[in-house]
């Protein structure tokens, strides 16, 4: 399946209006700057390089997806999404799980696009050590992430509690890398034959070979 022209425009439309509308009156907007930067950054990189390196549409839709759960998170802060006060009351859940699908989807997207990335630049192929790394890479992602949350709250003190959103919880931090690192592993498992159908339609980015000189 190669991606149609129109893909990419529409689906950047669409992140664009739930920005517009994450960032209008926002719970705390310092906390909804926080929360959507990583989308702010990603659509130009995307923009960017989509004729030179355009993505399959598995990883673009991933992406517009993500960016979404991100803002969002960011308009209301992720412990006071009106449907994760919902899924708390049915399932008799002690905080709103939206925080946690949040950390899902910080492993699940980035395993797709991570795995592409390797795929198409690197000589690694598929198998076990694709797994592993691709899962690596996204538990250290998350992590790093983590690092980033931490020196946001040291720097700002208590204006930066609802981009922490713990909602008390003292393994927040801990839980929050394992729902990704579950995220990562599901993403590889459920939607590697998709994604390799997809990446079958787009021609190799070249891979350069070692140089080697005479003595």
């Amino acid at each position: 399946m190669k991606q149609s022209p129109r893909l990419l425009p529409v689906l950047l439309a669409l992140a664009a209006a739930v920005l517009v509308w994450s960032g209008i009156h926002p719970k705390d907007r310092f906390t909804w700057f926080l929360e959507v930067a990583p989308a702010l950054i990603g659509a130009p990189i995307l923009i960017a390089t989509r004729k030179r390196f355009p993505l399959t549409p598995l990883v673009c839709v991933l992406l517009t997806i993500h960016g979404m759960i991100l803002m969002v998170g960011g308009r209301y802060t992720y412990a006071e999404v009106p449907p994760g006060y919902w899924v708390r009351d049915l399932l008799h859940l002690s905080r709103n799980p939206y925080d946690r699908l949040g950390h899902f989807a910080q492993g699940f997207v980035p395993a797709i696009l991570v795995r592409e990335l390797l795929l198409r630049t690197s000589p690694l192929r598929r198998g076990k050590w694709l797994f592993v790394l691709v899962t690596s890479v996204c538990l250290a992602f998350s992590a790093v992430y983590e690092f980033i949350e931490w020196w946001t709250a040291v720097a700002s003190g208590t204006a930066a509690e609802a981009f922490l959103g713990t909602q008390g919880d003292p393994w927040d931090t801990q839980w929050d890398m394992f729902t990704a690192f579950i995220g990562a592993m599901t993403a590889q498992v459920a939607l590697s034959r998709v994604h390799d159908a997809q990446l079958a339609n787009l021609a190799p980015a070249p891979v350069k070979a070692p140089e080697f000189t005479r003595p």
